[in-house]
């Protein structure tokens, strides 16, 4: 079963669990404002894709910081800390299987290739 990792008042997140509930995707949704994010998720997710992913960069959250806020998120250490006081600033959503991220975001055409029946 995939995991679905967002909060439900994301227009990403909206677009990409429609575009799974329309393609018969099973999921399960995981509200991180509600359920919280443990720093193992964060670690095995910057681990596997890169902190720079699952940071997002445009988003609210991130563009209220002064430029020198941001440039101190400069590694996955200083990136798990900001995104575990900021849940906001995770990229939406992201999509796991057995514990192991396969995308992050939405794109069409990027689920398609990844959920072919």
């Amino acid at each position: 079963m995939y995991i679905v990792y967002g909060i439900p008042n994301c227009d990403t997140l909206k677009k990409a669990t429609a575009w799974m509930q329309k393609h018969k995707i099973p999921f399960q949704f995981h509200d991180y404002k509600k359920l919280g994010i443990s720093k193992a998720k964060l670690i095995q997710w910057c681990g596997q894709v890169g902190w720079e992913i699952i940071l997002n960069k445009k988003g609210t959250t991130w563009r209220k910081l002064t430029p020198e806020e941001q440039a101190a998120i400069k590694n996955d250490k200083n990136a798990i800390k900001f995104l575990l006081e900021n849940t906001s600033a995770i990229k939406r959503p992201v999509v796991e299987e057995d514990d192991k991220v396969l995308v992050v975001g939405f794109e069409e055409v990027t689920y398609q290739s990844l959920f072919k029946r």
